[in-house]
């Protein structure tokens, strides 16, 4: 199989080059600077063994590379905000022997949140969820870092909304020779669910800053509780964290030091969005639509989108102010 990495950021980046290590083909997708530069120099990826600079295939779009394979498959690794405008682009995409990739190949959503699947769906007959735990960063065009060790990152694999097929076999099969944990799971968006407890806290980091303080773990800690609550409404499933710790236990230890998580390095890169409508946000609608209030998730989002479009650097707000604002919010409901 060809693996169309849409959208090589920091986890696709690091799928697709781990990939191509391993000696299966795969191929970048991006835009911009960061496309001549994978263009010019290669794709400079460093992991706990070093770093490696691959010079993969770099496609702008479906035009670059002609009529798909049949044999290929989607990686969508864009963040959720921009996931309409890729799936759009890929679904009507024309495959070898006929059909469009939305007909005959299949889709394999890496955000974090629950919303890309759908939308998926909504466009692909095959759509599969990976639950990505995958520490990584980047900040640069043309270079990418994923410093874990003794494997690369987690990667649950599952057949949407539910299952497994000959297909997540296959994918979980070459992502474990490329350096991952790949387990083929049931229920993959459980293991989603579970991971967007963690995902809440990501506007906190964004927009105070990614080191530790014991206000913010309490900020975060009350983000969780809202999302536990409207989960519980909603009556979803999500894995426990006794599940997640054990099947991560020293597997994927990252480097010392502290790093900022993606929606900081979205709005280090001044990328002008976050995820944050598609995290936080995803706890609010649910919110909405089972009568449970959540007025720090809501607080979470508004604060992270503010840092987003007026283009303000990651952590120039104190977490004082921004347990005030929450406050407030919880005091007008």
């Amino acid at each position: 199989m060809r693996y169309i990495i849409i959208g090589a950021g920091a986890i696709g980046a690091t799928i697709g080059g781990r990939l191509a290590e391993s000696g299966t083909e795969s191929v970048l997708v991006a835009r911009g600077p960061h496309a001549a530069a994978l263009r010019a120099n290669g794709l400079r990826l460093t992991t706990a063994d070093g770093t490696r600079v691959h010079r993969l295939p770099v496609a702008e779009g479906p035009a670059d590379l002609g009529e798909l394979r049949p044999d290929d498959v989607l990686v969508l690794a864009v963040k959720t905000q921009d996931a309409v405008a890729a799936l759009d682009t890929w679904a009507a995409a024309e495959v070898a022997g006929g059909g469009t990739a939305a007909q005959r190949l299949p889709v394999v959503c890496t955000q974090n949140g629950v919303e890309a699947e759908r939308l998926a769906l909504r466009r692909f007959d095959r759509v599969y969820g990976v639950c990505v735990w995958l520490p990584s960063s980047f900040l640069e065009p043309g270079a990418v870092e994923a410093l874990c060790a003794p494997l690369t990152g987690m990667l649950h694999v599952g057949r949407y909304p539910s299952g497994t097929d000959v297909t997540a076999g296959r994918i979980a099969e070459d992502l474990a020779k490329a350096g991952f944990e790949a387990p083929v799971v049931e229920d993959v968006m459980r293991w989603k669910y579970g991971k967007l407890l963690h995902n809440v806290a990501n506007a906190i980091q964004a927009t105070t800053g990614p080191e530790p303080h014991p206000a913010k773990a309490l900020l975060a800690a009350r983000a969780v509780a809202e999302a536990r609550a409207v989960f519980a409404a909603a009556r979803i499933q999500v894995v426990s964290d006794a599940e997640q710790s054990a099947a991560r236990d020293g597997k994927i230890v990252p480097p010392p030091g502290v790093r900022g998580g993606s929606s900081w390095q979205s709005l280090r890169r001044g990328t002008g969005t976050v995820e944050a409508d598609y995290l936080n946000g995803e706890i609010s609608l649910l919110g909405r639509l089972h009568g449970v209030p959540t007025p720090v998730n809501d607080t979470l989002r508004h604060a992270a989108n503010i840092f987003a479009r007026e283009g303000l650097p990651p952590g120039a707000m104190s977490i004082g102010d921004l347990t005030v604002l929450a406050d407030e919010a919880v005091t007008r409901r």
